[in-house]
């Protein structure tokens, strides 16, 4: 047998290795690894290259007892919905040349599962929170942002222990209703989520979506017209509630959606009772996702810029993380009706 085989690396690479091979103290290799203020630029190329020889990578325990961990928690309701998965990508396209890691918590909508979901990125020192619509209770998340450096996207309700990154919903809703009744419908249905005033939240995305759809269909003399159906924003939410609506005895010409995942199972049920789109039924969707582009489907939605939402809500994160804890900034994006081939004028059905 060849005795010169290589040996087996066992141990774990310490600070004190790093230091070894950089030539450097252990407490230079600290503050390299925390972005000290001070640091050379030759002494940060130094340690990065020792880091990168030796494939250091630092304990998350013990960079916790340190102050910090370098991961930031997203907690969302679920996977499902193609809109998170745009913030989502915001998220990490900002964080890309950090230190930064994201970990994601899609705890279900219930707002104690999300509330346990919270307590455990708490408890794992997590650096920084982005909640995605919570439903957890708002005293319980006060409490936490007070605590822990915290972003809340999608909720209105204003606080000085958080930012916030919101979508302007109620103008949102109109530009959909302004659309559809210059098309020529009067009989305007929204589906949206569950989402009342619960929890202490009292300006919840749902909430905001109703008031500005009903605003509009108020402004355009069609208050008596008006129709809201609440279903969750999930493919099965949304079929079911396109069979309900479109099989009452007077179904809506056009529907409004509060997410495409929605809209889409509501493509699917008009199929299902051999109705076209747009001929039968104009349909329209919310967040602008992927799939709206989709063909056959080709969903006129609200584009309510899920990227720049994510995106935005790090970079408020990492400045809230790294000191800034002396105002709360609230940020708030323009949706843009984007129109293709699922709205035109009623078929007189």
């Amino acid at each position: 047998m060849d005795g010169a085989a290589e040996p087996r690396q066992n141990k774990r690479v310490t600070i004190t290795d790093v230091a070894r091979h950089a030539g450097v103290s252990t407490a230079a290799v600290s503050k390299v690894l925390n972005n000290a203020y001070g640091v050379s630029p030759a002494m940060h190329e130094k340690v990065q290259a020792a880091i990168t020889a030796l494939n250091y990578r630092p304990h998350a325990a013990a960079r916790g007892m340190r102050g910090r961990t370098y991961t930031i928690g997203v907690l969302l309701d679920n996977v499902r919905n193609a809109f998170f998965a745009d913030i989502l990508d915001g998220i990490r396209d900002e964080l890309r040349s950090s230190d930064y890691t994201v970990l994601i918590g899609a705890a279900g909508f219930d707002a104690q599962d999300q509330a346990r979901t919270i307590r455990s990125m708490v408890d794992r020192q997590m650096d920084g929170l982005i909640l995605i619509a919570p439903s957890t209770p708002r005293p319980e998340v006060l409490t936490t942002a007070a605590a822990t450096p915290t972003v809340v996207i999608g909720h209105d309700d204003a606080a000085d222990s958080h930012d916030s990154v919101v979508d302007a919903d109620d103008i949102g809703a109109g530009l959909v209703v302004d659309h559809l009744v210059s098309l020529g419908h009067r009989d305007i249905a929204l589906v949206s989520a569950p989402g009342g005033k619960t929890g202490q939240w009292k300006r919840t995305p749902e909430i905001v979506l109703a008031s500005g759809y009903m605003e509009a269909m108020q402004r355009h003399g069609l208050a008596g017209h008006t129709q809201v159906h609440h279903a969750a924003y999930s493919d099965d939410g949304g079929f079911k509630a396109g069979m309900t609506l479109l099989t009452a005895e007077r179904p809506p010409t056009a529907i409004m959606t509060g997410a495409d995942v929605a809209a889409l199972g509501i493509y699917r049920a008009a199929h299902e009772l051999g109705l076209r789109i747009p001929d039968d039924l104009s349909l329209v969707g919310y967040n602008n996702t992927a799939l709206a582009a989709l063909a056959p489907v080709q969903l006129t939605s609200v584009d309510q810029a899920g990227h720049t939402m994510g995106s935005t809500a790090a970079r408020l994160l990492i400045e809230r993380v790294e000191g800034r804890r002396d105002r709360a900034i609230r940020t708030t994006m323009t949706p843009r009706l984007v129109v293709r081939k699922s709205t035109a004028a009623p078929g007189g059905r």
